[in-house]
């Protein structure tokens, strides 16, 4: 039986895409392209959509390119499903204009969807407390300091009633292909997935990350368990001899194990993971430095302080920008 218009009508859906500042292009682009092919197997317009931003007439993102905008956040007129991209920097970012629109536009009853970063917008405005939500994995333990109430999880997506969220990167192709198969079903999702060349249809059962063996490089199983258990206990981190043990090896064994396959001793790999740790904490939340030097292992601030201008080049102080505070912890610190 043919569709109506009245039918089809009732199976149209509209997106407002809100481009942030340093948007990421790849989730924004495999998302918007998911919702044309839909069309084009659907064979009508079931999903239209609207570029808008709250940087004027165009948006810049993480690679410099910009895209012009069909309007500001104040001329929305359509809004089913609010889909804000987010990318790099986002704190420095997430404004309270923007926060502002956000509450105004949820207390009409709209579905909120955060690409890549931008549950940390959906986070600072309220929406996720006490939600299960999910991030791009490099800003995981930035997320979980500012938002602990967040029940943050490592999937690919998360969708928890009218807030939705994604990882990022091809996790938004993921997403909307759920979307779509959810509204026109399994055959036209999978046929959209076919025309972009989309092997595997991941689902919400499925984390970000790679395996540790695939991440290193390395399938020496002891090796990546050591590994694992160094990038889960950041904060309080466990002694090489100790962590030696618990797979089985001497010391010396593990030492010669990480000079085979990582090129650096156990005790700088660990360091390193740490270091990477705080200085993700220090460009993604409000932590004070000491604090971010508390939460990666270091008790003493300014053998932290050291430690991290040896590997970075610069203090943790001047990493972070100029605040008042930070400087006078420096002075005291740097003895």
């Amino acid at each position: 039986m043919p569709m109506t218009k009245r039918s089809t009508d009732r199976l149209r859906k509209h997106f407002v895409f809100v481009l942030l500042p340093e948007f990421t292009l790849l989730s924004f682009a495999g998302a918007l392209d998911a919702l044309r092919l839909a069309n084009r197997q659907i064979g009508f317009e079931a999903y239209s959509w609207s570029l808008i931003g709250p940087g004027g007439d165009t948006a810049t993102c993480s690679a410099g390119s910009t895209i012009s905008l069909d309007a500001d956040l104040g001329d929305l007129q359509r809004d089913d499903t609010v889909v804000l991209c987010g990318g790099t920097n986002i704190s420095k970012n997430t404004s309270d204009r923007l926060i502002s629109w956000i509450r105004k536009e949820a207390r009409r009853g709209v579905t909120l969807v955060g690409l890549c970063t931008a549950a940390y917008v959906l986070a600072k405005a309220g929406f996720l407390d006490d939600r299960r939500a999910t991030i791009h994995w490099e800003n995981h333990d930035g997320f979980l300091e500012a938002f602990p109430d967040v029940n943050l999880t490592k999937s690919i997506y998360v969708i928890d009633g009218k807030y939705i969220t994604t990882a990022g990167g091809t996790a938004s192709v993921d997403l909307m292909l759920a979307l779509i198969a959810r509204d026109h079903g399994a055959d036209v999702a999978n046929a959209v997935a076919d025309q972009q060349i989309y092997s595997s249809i991941r689902t919400d059962r499925d984390t970000q990350r790679l395996s540790t063996p695939t991440r290193i490089g390395v399938r020496h199983p002891k090796l990546a368990t050591v590994i694992q258990r160094m990038e889960a206990n950041i904060e309080e981190p466990i002694r090489p001899s100790a962590l030696a043990a618990e797979v089985g090896l001497s010391t010396r064994q593990l030492e010669r194990l990480f000079r085979r396959y990582m090129n650096l001793s156990p005790k700088r790999y660990y360091m390193e993971l740490r270091l990477s740790r705080a200085r993700n904490l220090l460009m993604q939340t409000d932590m004070n430095v000491i604090n971010v030097a508390l939460a990666c292992g270091f008790t003493s601030p300014s053998h932290f302080s050291k430690c991290y201008r040896a590997q970075y080049g610069t203090t943790p102080y001047r990493e972070r920008g100029s605040r008042g505070a930070d400087r006078e912890e420096e002075s005291d610190l740097e003895v």
